[in-house]
């Protein structure tokens, strides 16, 4: 039963991150383009910002 109340916390708390993740993956595949890059994830950093 510990085990299990153990698990379960650490889930709830790795949770924002998780959630962020697809955001913050986006995002780096975006700053990759040069020249509008860093502007066209702009979004999505701010995404991942709330969510965090």
């Amino acid at each position: 039963m510990t085990r299990v109340v153990l698990l379960l916390s650490l889930l709830f708390l790795s949770g924002c991150g998780l959630v962020a993740a697809p955001c913050r993956i986006t995002s780096a595949a975006l700053k990759i383009v040069p020249v509008v890059g860093h502007a066209a994830a702009a979004p999505t950093d701010a995404c991942a910002d709330i969510i965090d």
